[in-house]
């Protein structure tokens, strides 16, 4: 019997023995797991499932089945206990009528916790005062658990909404928008459905990029096994922990280059450039504003720093803020997103524009996915993400039109940000698709 396998059989034990008033157990794991958290997360039966990797690398979570859901994030601190948190996300636009099937936020209360911190692993359960669900989730793990299988998929075909002329024709309406003054900035977006030969599962899409895309958050949110949302986002949203707040300012893209010059000499120009650095400061004026009413202080990096990725290049800004007391993750969440990052300024008026024109509805995408506990909070922006079902991937990508943005530079911009996950499938995407 493996080491992991018994200590399944541990935790079980101590949740038979638990008195009423244990609400959570934590069983460390003497060594390393034999398993990539990914490969467990995919064998396991239970739902939802939640996988959460930490931008620095520190963390690695796999969160399974639920004891408490929430359809709105506020209530579920009035059941929190210590050390509890609660997973999931909240959709960019909730339920519009162009997507009434996405709720506008999920978070669950975990049975199960796979946990990684630094090199320290742990299994971790919730409990309520009917332990029968958490004994009955840790039955049904499986603990031999197969390597997943790379992706082997082939594209067949991809439809992007809006198409290029629609696109084009959208851009328009936005700069002649900004220039009577209805709005400064509006973050246009793309879907691309992308049609493949044979099924993917979205965690063999994850763990293809977690080896590829470093300098990001990983997540996977499934609430079945036919509908999986999944991303690997260099943006975060917010950072608490009890009165410390970070949050970032990342807007301003230019590509890689195909050699060190010709990236530095990318890099120069984006640093340089007066369309990007104000677009970038447009989300540091919008982020202070918001984070003020809740703040003592609000402090920003002077210098705008270069995040390189794979396939793109960002303009960042550091942002801490130390708050009030009494504010929580939920507050913060409703006051920072959606950020001008992903819909524009002023919020009202191009989320609106964004509700009324783009052809689909973006659900999960650019909303946040992350944890709430009392201690703590962290969540990413929901961007360089896809959609999973079967034999069709949806992707998505977003371009912020400002004054001086010209349609097709934008659209060639989504395609490089849209490789961030397309090339993992193909490095030859049909004609039409950047790779």
């Amino acid at each position: 019997m493996s080491q992991f396998h018994q200590a399944v059989k541990r935790i079980i034990e101590r949740v038979q023995q638990a008195e009423g008033n244990q609400t959570r157990l934590v069983e460390p794991l003497g060594v390393k797991p034999n398993f990539a958290f990914i490969d467990w997360l995919e064998a396991q039966p239970l739902f939802p499932k939640f996988y959460w990797q930490s931008r620095d690398t520190r963390e690695e979570v796999v969160a399974l089945g639920q004891l408490h859901t929430f359809v709105e994030p506020g209530p579920a601190y009035t059941i929190l206990g210590e050390g509890q948190r609660v997973w999931g996300g909240r959709s960019f636009d909730g339920q519009h009528e162009k997507n009434r099937r996405c709720m506008p936020s999920f978070f669950f209360l975990p049975q199960i916790e796979l946990i990684r911190f630094d090199q320290q692993w742990s299994l971790a359960v919730n409990i309520s005062d009917d332990k029968t669900r958490t004994l009955a989730g840790l039955q049904k793990l499986v603990c031999d658990v197969p390597s997943l299988a790379p992706v082997s998929s082939h594209i067949l075909s991809i439809e992007h909404s809006p198409s290029e002329s629609q696109w084009h024709d959208l851009v328009d309406k936005v700069l002649t928008g900004i220039k009577n003054d209805d709005f400064k900035k509006v973050v246009l977006a793309r879907k691309s459905s992308v049609h493949l030969d044979t099924e993917l599962s979205a965690a063999q899409l994850l763990k293809a990029s977690y080896l590829n895309n470093h300098h990001s958050f990983h997540f996977l949110f499934s609430l079945d096994s036919k509908h999986s949302f999944m991303g690997s986002t260099p943006e975060r949203l917010y950072s608490r922990v009890g009165h410390e707040l970070h949050t970032e300012a990342l807007a301003g893209t230019i590509g890689r280059g195909s050699n060190a010059a010709e990236d530095m000499e990318l890099a120069n120009w984006l640093s340089n450039d007066s369309k990007n650095l104000n677009e970038n400061q447009y989300v540091v004026d919008d982020i202070i504003e918001r984070l003020q009413p809740h703040s003592e202080a609000v402090e920003v990096d002077k210098e705008a720093s270069l995040v390189r990725l794979r396939k793109v290049q960002h303009l960042k800004r550091h942002i801490h803020a130390q708050l009030h007391s009494g504010i929580n993750g939920v507050q913060l969440l409703s006051a920072l997103q959606p950020t001008a990052a992903v819909a524009g300024l002023p919020r009202k008026e191009s989320m609106q524009f964004i509700l009324d024109n783009e052809p689909f509805a973006r659900g999960w995408y650019a909303g946040s996915m992350g944890y709430i506990s009392h201690e703590r909070a962290e969540f990413c922006v929901a961007i360089r993400s896809a959609l999973i079902l079967g034999d069709q991937v949806q992707l998505f990508a977003g371009a912020g039109i400002v004054p001086g943005s010209i349609a097709e530079h934008e659209w060639s911009e989504l395609d490089k940000k849209m490789s961030t996950l397309l090339s993992l499938i193909s490095e030859h995407p049909p004609l039409g698709v950047a790779s």
